[in-house]
């Protein structure tokens, strides 16, 4: 044994590399520590009521501090009986003591809370604590260590805390605050301060507002405290949907913000669809070899409106009459508001231009019958080339009876728009789509806005099991007072029902008030309200007002809105609310900008 002792004597104990190489105690006012500064403060009175959590303040401060909070349970018995001797001797001194003695109102209010504390433990089954709070704060140097300390003491006197600073205590305080449970005598008997069971739950620590979902991705750190936000927005334990909204003045920061979720989403492998009306997502498409689609006057690549595909099928409806609908929605862009007699007049005629295709209300009408002579094991559904294009529908209209569509359709058939008369050419394989309209202008990017939702919803609906997401950028255009009320209708659908088809449809503008513009907001809000996750980057005053009367914004964040920095946002998280700052490498950045 001497042996194995003398061999022992000579390793290195994991307490060994844990112990600190170098501390001075010379200093009564810190311990220096590995180069590092120590200070301490005591907790040593609080208000005689309290309605809020106590240390809110200090804990949501961006401060490199310690807590150590210690509760002595007192013996009952022993408390109500010194309680009920105290309460004696102290009504003795009120009823016959003079009543100018300079602490007789000190005396009056120690006897009240006397009788308070033992009704509450006698009733009401309260127990009684000691409660002992101490505060470790750290620092680079001492200079830096005493303005902390000052920041501090100032943070906890304006939460109605006296403090003291554990000078000639450094050692004991910083003991304290180390997870090792103890509390000195020298402290206890500065600090001790008697609470109720009730009073326990105002010191309850874990009130930071943080986030951090077990398979989130990183989206900043948390203003107030710098912690860290996680966001698991598929987690449908937590979130009612994975819907969002992006609200932002030009340059504040919400396109970059997109262009993040998009690139730390396509490391999850979670299929993501953008409608790009300003060009901003190029750079994305080519660092993530996605697929960029433009469609303009200069582009190869087309796009059909008529395309029905095989996943298009609507609950409870056949395919022609699910396309009947959208294609309603699309007409009602080109057409403006049209009555119930011109509804029926385009709808006779879409039917027809689907029949001259051999396509009917009958679902088999969709897929191809296989040629003579060849088995088919499973049957073929018909490709963009066997469906109509616009030209189809010019064509059947009367000149005199169907002028006003003929004149409306002009333009997509012979004019500035007429690349919207082509059959389907691209290929829509990859998890990462970006439909860059941005050639269309200003008056136009309505019509590739709801072409391209529409293709997208298809994919949406494809598998269930396969999280997704839709980005769609400028959403004013779609749900504002341009649009009409049933293409909201449609952008409100996608929001609803996505969640059951394992998606998220995010929500991006500017314009703010333009969002709540159509039917008296009433679209705006609908989506508003079916986004569990919002963020509202800097905003007009005139845009925060509307949005204040449509969202659960305070007067306090309100305020905070309006002196956001760029890339700051208050974000509307399930129940929390939280100032975030959004956070990337510079390997990130070089991808997305």
């Amino acid at each position: 044994m001497e042996k194995i002792e003398n061999f022992l004597k000579g390793t290195i104990s994991t307490k060994d590399k844990m112990a600190p190489s170098f501390i001075n105690f010379a200093n009564p006012k810190f311990i220096e520590i590995d180069g590092k500064f120590y200070a301490g403060l005591l907790i040593v009175d609080y208000y005689r009521e309290y309605s809020e959590i106590i240390f809110r303040n200090l804990i949501n401060s961006n401060i490199n501090v310690n807590i150590s909070i210690f509760y002595e349970k007192q013996d009952t018995y022993k408390a109500i009986k010194d309680l009920t001797y105290a309460i004696g001797n102290t009504g003795v001194d009120l009823k016959f003591g003079n009543a100018n003695k300079e602490d007789i109102d000190l005396a009056a209010f120690s006897y009240n809370d006397a009788k308070y504390i033992r009704k509450e433990m006698q009733v009401n089954n309260e127990d009684l604590y000691n409660l002992y709070t101490y505060c470790l704060v750290i620092a680079d140097n001492e200079k830096e260590l005493q303005r902390t300390l000052a920041q501090i003491d100032g943070i906890l006197q304006s939460s109605g805390l006296v403090t003291r600073k554990a000078n000639f205590r450094q050692e004991q305080t910083f003991r304290a605050c180390l997870p090792i449970m103890e509390n000195s005598e020298d402290l206890k008997e500065v600090t001790a301060r008697n609470i109720l069971t009730q009073g326990l739950t105002g010191t309850y620590p874990f009130i930071s507002s943080t986030l951090c979902d077990e398979n989130g991705i990183f989206l900043g750190s948390n203003l107030y405290n710098n912690s860290m936000i996680l966001v698991d927005r598929f987690n449908k334990n937590k979130y009612k949907n994975a819907n969002m909204c992006v609200f932002g003045t030009s340059g504040a920061g919400k396109s970059f913000y997109i262009k993040l979720l998009i690139l730390r989403y396509r490391l999850l492998g979670i299929e993501q669809y953008v409608i790009d009306p300003e060009r901003e997502y190029n750079k994305v498409a080519q660092s993530l070899n996605g697929t960029l689609i433009k469609l303009g006057p200069n582009s190869d690549t087309y796009i059909n409106i008529f395309d029905i595909r095989e996943e298009s099928i609507e609950d409870g409806n056949g395919y022609l009459s699910s396309k009947l609908l959208k294609l309603r929605g699309f007409f009602s862009l080109i057409f403006g508001q049209m009555d119930e007699e011109k509804v029926a007049i385009l709808e006779e005629k879409l039917i027809k231009i689907y029949a001259n295709k051999g396509i009917t209300f009958e679902d088999e009408s969709l897929y191809k019958k296989p040629k003579e002579g060849k088995i088919s094991i499973l049957p073929q559904f018909k490709t963009g080339e066997e469906m109509p294009i616009l030209e189809d529908l010019y064509n059947i209209l009367d000149d005199e009876k169907d002028k006003f569509f003929k004149l409306k359709l002009y333009p997509f058939i012979f004019g500035s728009l007429k690349f919207f008369n082509h059959p389907t050419n691209v290929e829509l394989n990859n998890k990462l789509i970006i439909a860059d309209i941005y050639d269309l202008g200003e008056e136009n990017l309505k019509y590739g806005m709801y072409m391209f939702i529409d293709i997208f919803w298809d994919k949406i609906k494809k598998d269930r099991s396969q999280n997704k997401a839709i980005y769609l950028d400028e959403i004013w255009r779609l749900i504002g007072v341009t649009s009409s009320e049933f293409v909201a209708s449609f952008i409100y659908k996608i929001f609803k029902t996505i969640r059951k088809f394992g998606g998220s449809a995010v929500a991006i503008t500017q314009d703010v008030s333009d969002l709540f513009s159509l039917e008296n907001g009433m679209y705006g809000k609908s989506i508003l309200n079916n986004c569990s996750l919002k963020s509202f980057f800097s905003l007009e005053e005139e845009n925060i007002l509307v949005l204040q009367k449509y969202a659960n914004i305070s007067e306090k964040e309100r305020i905070e809105m309006k002196s956001l920095k760029r890339g700051e946002s208050l974000m509307f998280i399930g129940d929390d609310h939280i100032l975030a700052k959004i956070e990337s490498s510079e390997y990130e950045k070089n991808l997305i900008i």
